[in-house]
């Protein structure tokens, strides 16, 4: 926790300390800008989450000083594979990408947070917690944050990185357009057997839905899979049945160490800019996690936004950013309703196609969209 007593203004106030919030002030420490992070949560969380840091956010972490240390913490994934059960359809390779960073490394979230972290106190930042903001108002002048205590911050400006339920964008008025996945989606870090190996990504298909398999470091794999009605914390037992009935004898589970379940939701903010208040990250677009690109895009967010506060570009900020987060919403969402299909002949034309595909420039264009080099 921090103990540094809160200033009573500052020029940026960024509301949530995620991946996002901390890109932001990594970037804004750098470019000299007086700045303020503040979290409602006493300390950083550390259960994995996001678990994919892809080539173009890898760019960004170069620029930052902070991939590297990011990079010998993680495991270098140099392709996906789509499957439909035990067969393969389609192979997505990233190490012809040109790119300085030609894969996809796997790495849980609190570590990308860490580094982060400790990039910000290098340039002499933190954060500040336990503060929980309750009311965002601005005037022609600034930003008046005003904590749970009843503590107030004055801001120049004041950024939402406070997640999909954010209060910064909803005392802000602006509008989170979407809706919500019917189905839930399961998460779990497990240890276990898995015949494909740790060298890939694996992207099932299937009628009970999609599943995604990834390694993580420590012989852990992460597992993400789609499910209508799932338990709040699924078990071991569970993800076992899953994976048996969805990869069969692909996996054997050997442990759990950590599972959850959530709902998923396509949304993007009307607006990223009102007035003194802009919004990055979560609090701007959530969607399927089908292609690991939601904290990736929000740490672009981040350091696009910082580098307009340093050039004084904050009007071609939401020009910037908010039709990269509708594409990838778009894409992911394409993703994950071509995964979990009903129609028996739509995953039968789907299944005969991909494959064919798999000899076109296809495989190329899926590996350059979901290590979003096409948004530099």
């Amino acid at each position: 926790m921090d103990t540094t007593p809160l200033p009573a203004r500052t020029e940026v106030a960024i509301v949530g300390a995620g991946p996002a919030g901390l890109a932001l002030a990594v970037t804004l420490a750098a470019s000299g800008i007086d700045f303020v992070v503040l979290d409602r949560l006493a300390e950083g969380a550390n259960t994995s989450r996001a678990a994919v840091v892809h080539a173009r956010t890898l760019e960004v972490l170069d620029e930052l000083g902070a991939s590297e240390e990011l990079i010998a913490r993680g495991i270098q994934v140099t392709r996906f594979a789509v499957r439909d059960g035990s067969r393969r359809l389609l192979t997505v390779p990233f190490d012809k990408l040109p790119t300085a960073h030609p894969y996809t490394l796997m790495v849980p979230q609190y570590e990308t947070e860490s580094v982060l972290l400790a990039r910000l106190r290098a340039l002499g930042g933190d954060v500040h917690r336990p503060h929980e903001v309750t009311s965002v108002v601005q005037d022609e002048d600034g930003v008046t944050l005003t904590m749970s205590t009843g503590q107030t911050l004055r801001a120049g400006y004041a950024v939402g990185t406070d997640g999909m339920h954010s209060t910064v964008r909803e005392a802000s008025g602006i509008g989170f357009t979407g809706s919500a996945y019917s189905e839930s989606f399961v998460l779990a870090d497990v240890v276990m057997d898995w015949v494909p190996g740790p060298s890939e990504v694996s992207l099932t298909f299937g009628t009970a839905g999609l599943t995604v398999v990834a390694p993580l470091p420590g012989g852990h794999y992460r597992v993400v899979a789609t499910v209508d009605d799932a338990p709040d914390t699924p078990d071991l037992a569970f993800v076992q049945q899953l994976l048996d009935e969805r990869a069969p004898g692909q996996a054997k589970v050997t442990g759990l160490a950590w599972s959850s379940r959530f709902r998923v939701h396509h949304r993007v903010a009307d607006h990223y800019r009102v007035g003194r208040v802009l919004l990055a990250g979560d609090a701007a677009h959530v969607h399927s996690p089908a292609g690991g690109q939601g904290m990736n895009t929000g740490i672009q967010d981040g350091h696009a936004l910082g580098r307009a506060f340093a050039t004084g570009q904050l009007d071609g900020y939401e020009a910037r950013r908010r039709p990269v987060a509708q594409r990838v919403v778009a894409f992911t969402d394409r993703m994950t309703r071509i995964a979990t299909t009903h129609s028996a002949i739509a995953r039968g034309a789907r299944n005969i196609v991909l494959p064919l595909l798999g000899h076109t420039g296809l495989p190329k264009k899926l590996a350059t969209e979901l290590a979003e080099l096409n948004y530099r």
